[in-house]
């Protein structure tokens, strides 16, 4: 009957219905004053009316007018919320302020599918709530999609609009991929060469490496600190956490060909460097310098202003070691460290930025190569290559993101056919991620309290814009923003025939948010551009 999504706990019903009117007022308690006035925004925009502030916590007014009260009930668990619609109005409690505003996520879920819109479309519309009682809570507290606006730019309003859409699946970490060998996207007002030379390229590769296609048109952007004091507030108003990735010592070109002295100087022409205009694993990356190191804390200093997150990803993968070996300045400080190899040097250069967040209250996250060497007690992993970083992580008590390609990577295609407009990597559709299990079966419970979530990764190689990223994105993400949150049986178990109901009901309101999704059953025709991506590449896509 609620047709919810992600699932909810328990839900249950009974008859009657909630009439929200003209005289219908909001009460936002202390705690809860955050929800409320997001609430009252949103579904004042979509339904026009005014909902005033209400004056009794039990969702009437003093004359008994159905309305909608928001309460923090400490009785309840963190993120965790209960809804309850009956004869004397909505009641909605959580945990917490973020518990209140997932519930009230859930009331405008249940308002239906205009609900979503930022403007009304039918004036007579009656907006009812169905007597019912919801009790919810999420499985994980790191339910992530990682964006990738360094391969192509996301202009912020783009972002924002990521983040209410987050927002509206309960997912509430968004890692912020920044930086790469493509492009730099943050302002650093200590090295402004890194946004005025490093944040454009002459051009670009269309689609797969492979493709023999190019689009010439210089590409690029970034954002001012501004800018990103604005995401990361508009973020936390939805109760997102932002945390930012700078990557090093790989993915590095851009920054190198903003400050040449960056790189392996004796071993390349590093003054001919450009920001790199095509995919893959790129052998430019930084000299372990001690300059490189202070010139890295200094961009650091200025992100940990930006980004107050417990968390900050440095990246740590795909560092190829061909320049470091054929480096003798490199072999040098190899040997003035006393260091085993090149391997054990990308080890060094990671432990020392782990030493150094965490001396500053911050802890290190990194792709899961960060655990070659080892790693400081509060350095986590974000496990990409499968389950088995992650896994042998968990086994050595670090917390673990589990967000591996083979299941969610959304850049990878839906389909095997050859009419996926992003015929890369390997098929993933509705139904794969749906079976996704963060949590590998061989894990000790006590291991396993250490996979603190689940992440989406969205890479955006050939993804050229943000209509081509919506149509990656859902309505996959739709899907494992259930696995994060819900509860949901064991893989094999799950009734992916309830969620493919349930979605129905979801793309009228991803149609209300203006969502370019795939639509079932495949591309429509006009989407078809068969081999103007290259052919279908099964396997690892363009990049980690």
């Amino acid at each position: 009957m609620t047709e919810l999504i992600p699932a909810p706990r328990a839900v249950t019903a009974a008859p009657g219905e909630v009439r929200l009117t003209a005289r219908s007022r909001l009460y936002a308690g202390p705690g809860a004053e955050g929800a409320g006035r997001w609430l009252r925004t949103a579904l004042g925009q979509a339904t026009g009316l005014p909902l005033h502030e209400g004056r009794e916590p039990d969702g009437t007014d003093a004359d008994g007018t159905d309305g909608i009260a928001l309460q923090v009930d400490g009785r309840l668990g963190p993120e965790e919320y209960r809804l309850v619609s009956d004869a004397r109005g909505v009641l909605v409690e959580g945990g917490d302020a973020a518990g209140v505003f997932w519930g009230a996520q859930t009331l405008r879920q249940l308002l239906g599918p205009d609900a979503h819109r930022r403007a009304p479309v039918r004036r007579d519309r009656i907006w009812a709530v169905p007597h019912l009682t919801i009790e919810d809570a999420p499985r994980f507290r790191w339910r992530g999609l990682m964006l990738d606006v360094a391969r192509h730019f996301m202009p912020k309003d783009g972002v924002l609009r990521y983040l209410d859409l987050m927002a509206a699946h309960k997912l509430n970490v968004f890692h912020f991929h920044l930086t790469d060998d493509q492009g730099w996207r943050i302002e650093i007002r200590r090295h402004p060469r890194l946004t005025e030379v490093g944040a454009w390229r002459a051009r670009t590769k269309f689609g797969h490496r492979a493709s023999p296609l190019w689009d010439e048109k210089p590409h690029g952007g970034h954002y001012t600190q501004d800018d990103i004091r604005e995401i990361v507030a508009y973020a936390a108003e939805r109760h997102i956490t932002v945390v930012p990735e700078i990557d090093v010592p790989g993915h590095s070109q851009a920054a190198i060909a903003a400050y040449p002295e960056l790189g392996n100087t004796d071993v390349i022409d590093t003054t001919a460097l450009s920001v790199w205009d095509t995919w893959g694993v790129n052998p430019n990356v930084l000299a372990p310098t001690d300059n490189t190191l202070r010139f890295y804390e200094e961009v650091f200093e200025e992100v940990l202003d930006l980004f107050p997150s417990e968390f900050v990803h440095i990246g740590g993968d795909e560092c190829p070691k061909e320049q470091w070996r054929s480096s003798p300045a490199v072999q040098a400080r190899i040997a003035e460290l006393g260091l085993a190899d090149e391997d054990a040097l990308q080890s060094w250069f990671v432990r020392h930025f782990d030493t150094w967040l965490s001396a500053r209250g911050r802890r290190l996250i990194g792709w899961d190569e960060i655990l070659e060497g080892g790693l400081a007690d509060g350095a986590a992993v974000s496990s990409w290559r499968g389950y088995a970083g992650g896994t042998a992580a968990a086994r050595a008590g670090h917390d673990v993101v589990m967000c591996p390609e083979q299941h969610v990577y959304l850049d990878h295609r839906q389909d095997g056919g050859p009419d996926e407009p992003v015929p890369i990597g390997w098929v993933r559709t509705l139904e794969d991620v749906y079976r996704f299990e963060p949590v590998p079966p061989e894990l000790t419970p006590a291991q396993a309290a250490h996979v603190i979530g689940t992440q989406a990764n969205v890479w955006t190689e050939a993804m050229e814009d943000a209509a081509r990223v919506d149509y990656q994105v859902f309505p996959r993400l739709a899907a494992f923003a259930e696995v994060a949150w819900s509860a949901l049986p064991a893989p094999a178990e799950r009734d992916f025939a309830d969620f493919e109901r349930r979605t129905v009901a979801h793309y009228a309101r991803l149609d209300a948010l203006g969502v370019a999704y795939r639509p079932p059953g495949g591309p429509r025709p006009w989407q078809r551009r068969p081999g103007v991506l290259g052919r279908p590449i099964e396997g690892p896509p363009p990049h980690r």
